[in-house]
């Protein structure tokens, strides 16, 4: 299974779905607990369903059950909590979501992870992914930046 990460973040458009078209991928996955801010630009959730449509051929989808709850993102980007608080939160959280049960793995395949954060290190959609490569066969992962 081919599985892709990227977040909106420091691209243009330009760059944003040129990379997406260059990885070939065939599905847009939304993994943000928010996805119509004004701060999106092109990335907001209308907008993007068209574009990704228009542009890459792409089909997209929002799992909520992929994102933070609103309680940890506050803690974490309003609060001030570290990652290294944050990370085994969220793990714990989609652990007890049992993602790698409720998620079709054909809904992932040739798909890529959204969310806002530029790089995947400190990113819940590389939590996502290397949690359900630790569960799935065949998993290869690739963070588009």
């Amino acid at each position: 299974m081919n599985l892709f990460t990227m977040g909106f973040t420091r691209k243009s458009a330009e760059q944003f779905f040129g990379l997406l078209r260059g990885s070939r991928a065939t599905t847009l996955i939304d993994v943000r607990l928010n996805n119509v801010s004004q701060l999106a630009g092109f990335a907001k959730r209308d907008d993007l369903k068209f574009f990704l449509s228009e542009i890459c051929g792409m089909t997209y989808s929002h799992r909520l059950d992929l994102a933070p709850s609103q309680a940890m993102l506050d803690d974490y980007k309003k609060h001030g909590a570290k990652w290294e608080e944050y990370e085994p939160r969220f793990i714990e959280l989609i652990e007890t979501r049992r993602i790698e049960e409720t998620v079709p793995p054909e809904l992932l395949e040739n798909a890529v992870l959204l969310c806002s954060e530029d790089k995947p290190h400190h990113c819940h959609r590389r939590l996502v992914a290397e949690y359900l490569a630790q569960h799935w066969d065949d998993v290869d992962i690739t963070h588009l930046v």
